[in-house]
């Protein structure tokens, strides 16, 4: 006679966001019936300094998608003293950790465990998927960056262990590249489920009293702040331009009361100088630091426009709450990113491909079907991104830059990245600075190995 062993499911999250895309995939069975399998809400909490920065629970609607779960756990604790975003255990290690949290999470030894995590390719993610070695993983994707390639290779062992890629349907019409390599099935979270759990998280932050005044303002635009420069993209002052920027956007566009929704971890000086250039305008701004989801803001408030440079909020609000979108700073911030490869591309070539630029006067619009351009477009980006991962996308690649460019490099495509790849619409000068990089390094190989060939 067998033994039915118990399954344990745990669910790995850092954001709200993320809780709220697995609370959608459990309501809508994606992850089986509750009863068979004990579920355990494993939370990590990734600031820099996380003992200063807003936990998950303090955020409205935490206890709602926190009830789906039998169990909630902390990834912090766990491994305390080190830090999520940068502990992994050593390879020796591994059986160890497993068996220390097994015993610390009351998973029995011959129970099975399935793992459900975001940003497989970073810890925590990362570590948790090599202690338990044997789990099955299903990665689920919260934002735009599912549609972008994969960003660093994984062991084979761990890519054919993912079974499924759980995503939102952003963008109706085009398949996320992320994972694709292994041959992992992208699944959606229907829409419905997740709008029902918005509108449950919405409705736990009814009452919060520093919401009153901006329903009372009746803001009738929100701008959305993403602190780029804490990721090196943008110097602060930029940053704290990009915002006066969207404020200046709005007021053009007709708007007088606005309101602000910072990033969690932005300065404070970000609103001072927001506030200074209302006042010069002559419009009402409110500036609301709450613990909540642009989402939420968005239910109480139902503003007319929401701008933004390429934050995911900008198209949740046209996807889930028919609200029109524009865009600011996004050519700037293309320029500005390094290297070619960074994950935060792809997103940004979208809303730069779909969302109307408020600063050339383009009419703010609420996002329509997907062009049948974009596919080819992120595809070609996602070669020039990760050549050695999407080898069978260069013949497509080479075939679209050829028709789409006619020697003129879009912002997509820099000339010397093409040139450094040997696609078209490089041209001649950037060819030659290859070149001669190249050659710089053959000498310096030959230097340091002592004049030796």
């Amino acid at each position: 006679m067998h033994r039915t062993h118990r399954t344990t499911q745990i669910f790995q999250v850092s954001t709200l966001y993320g809780a709220a895309t697995l609370a959608a995939a459990l309501d809508a069975g994606l992850f089986g019936p509750a009863g068979p399998s004990r579920r355990i809400l494993l939370v990590s909490h990734n600031a820099a300094v996380p003992e200063t920065a807003m936990r998950l629970d303090e955020m409205h609607g935490y206890g709602p998608l926190a009830a789906r779960f039998d169990e909630v756990v902390s990834w912090n604790e766990a491994i305390s003293p080190y830090h999520p975003s940068a502990w992994g255990p050593r390879g020796a290690d591994t059986v160890l950790w497993q068996r220390a949290l097994r015993l610390l999470w009351g998973i029995g030894e011959d129970e099975r465990v399935d793992l459900a995590v975001e940003s497989i390719q970073a810890n925590p993610a990362r570590a948790l998927v090599a202690i338990f070695s044997e789990a099955s993983v299903d990665v689920y994707a919260d934002g735009l960056m599912s549609y972008g390639p994969t960003r660093e290779k994984l062991p084979l062992t761990l890519g054919r262990r993912v079974r499924r890629l759980l995503h939102l349907d952003l963008l109706p019409g085009l398949r996320p590249m992320l994972l694709s390599e292994y041959g992992v099935e992208p699944v959606v979270v229907p829409d419905g489920a997740f709008r029902a759990v918005l509108d449950e998280v919405a409705r736990e932050a009814a009452d919060d009293p520093r919401l009153a005044p901006v329903r009372e303002e009746a803001p009738t635009a929100v701008l959305l702040g993403q602190y780029l420069a804490a990721l090196g993209i943008l110097g602060a002052d930029e940053e704290e331009d990009l915002h006066v920027r969207m404020l200046a956007g709005a007021v053009r566009a007709g708007h007088r009361s606005l309101v602000f929704k910072p990033h969690p971890t932005a300065p404070a000086g970000y609103s001072a100088a927001l506030h200074k250039a209302a006042a010069d305008a002559g419009v009402r701004l409110t500036v609301l630091d709450a613990p909540l989801l642009a989402e939420t803001l968005y239910d109480r408030v139902r503003p007319e426009l929401v701008v933004g440079c390429f934050s995911t909020a900008m198209v949740t609000a046209s996807v889930y709450y028919g609200v029109p979108v524009a865009r600011v700073g996004t050519a700037l911030v293309l320029d500005r990113l390094r290297p070619y490869e960074n994950s935060n591309r792809i997103p940004l070539a979208l809303v730069d491909h779909l969302v109307p630029d408020l600063e050339r006067d383009e009419a703010p619009a609420v996002l329509g079907a997907v062009p049948a351009s974009l596919e080819p477009l992120v595809r070609t980006m996602g070669f020039c991104m990760q050549p050695r991962t999407y080898p069978a996308l260069r013949e497509s690649a080479e075939a679209w830059l050829r028709d789409c460019l006619a020697g003129s490099p879009a912002p997509y495509f820099p000339a010397l990245r093409l040139a450094e790849l040997g696609l078209p619409g490089s041209g001649p000068g950037a060819r030659a600075r290859v070149r001669a990089a190249r050659a710089r390094r053959r000498v310096g190989r030959v230097v340091r190995r002592g004049g030796r060939r």
